[in-house]
């Protein structure tokens, strides 16, 4: 298999190592590793950027981008990117997160960053479910969705509902921006770039905290076909995720 900077006719960002993705097909981690890569690029931050990785599928960022980056407990992200643009105030720090991580034992830390108006960037990848852990529900598993831990479907009355973060951290007055978008098809990946580049944007103008939370398709723990999974994702979670942008710091 060629490394994608060797494969005619298409150029990869210049901080996106040749490294081949370890993700499970029709998994968009990928495509989201190569959209933060794209916004790297674009500011010129790969030598003043820090990634904090939180745990989950996206762990392994170290792997594929050349920049810093550091490791941080479960839920912890917010926490420590919070420490690190306050001791390295010129850094562009950033986390890398998912659905569990940041919605379930993070939500705490998340919430509270947002609320100092801590001027990070916060990317979160919503695919409704745990994946690397196995499967299990997730403060965003839709009702009615079957996960390891609810075989029979998430049911409210017992489970609770779906927590919808782009719209709850757009509520604090410490949020400069946050947005929901997907990622697909390759017009609402364009949509998502320009979201990534809003968030990046406002750190670097120290506008305060920023969120952009990015739908994608999880083929493995759905029991999916990668082109099932994408019908699930339009049918069913943009239906409970709205896309949009929820606030901007220019607006």
């Amino acid at each position: 298999m060629q490394a994608v900077k060797k494969i005619k006719g298409f150029s990869a960002p210049r901080c996106l190592k040749e490294n081949i993705f370890h993700f499970c097909p029709g998994c968009h981690h990928g495509l989201v590793h190569r959209l933060t890569a794209e916004a790297i690029d674009h500011f010129n931050l790969a030598s003043s950027a820090v990634g904090v990785i939180g745990v989950g599928c996206g762990v392994f960022l170290y792997d594929y981008l050349a920049i810093d980056c550091c490791e941080a407990p479960h839920g912890r992200a917010p926490a420590v990117a919070s420490g690190l643009k306050r001791s390295n105030p010129d850094s562009f720090v950033f986390t890398y997160q998912g659905d569990g991580d940041l919605a379930a034992i993070g939500t705490s830390e998340v919430i509270h960053a947002a609320n100092r108006k801590e001027n990070i960037t916060i990317v979160f990848v919503n695919n409704s479910i745990y994946g690397m852990t196995g499967g299990q529900m997730a403060p965003t598993t839709l009702p009615g969705q079957k996960t390891t831990t609810t075989p029979f479907g998430r049911n409210s009355a017992g489970d609770g509902f779906p927590i919808n973060m782009a719209e709850l951290i757009a509520t604090l007055p410490g949020t400069a921006y946050s947005a929901r978008v997907s990622c697909h098809d390759a017009a609402h990946v364009r949509k998502a770039r320009h979201a990534m580049f809003r968030a990046f944007q406002a750190q670097i103008e120290k506008r305060g905290f920023a969120l952009i939370e990015l739908l994608s398709a999880c083929p493995t723990n759905w029991r999916m076909t990668p082109a099932q999974s994408v019908e699930r994702l339009v049918d069913e979670m943009i239906p409970a995720y709205p896309l949009g942008t929820f606030k901007d710091f220019e607006l």
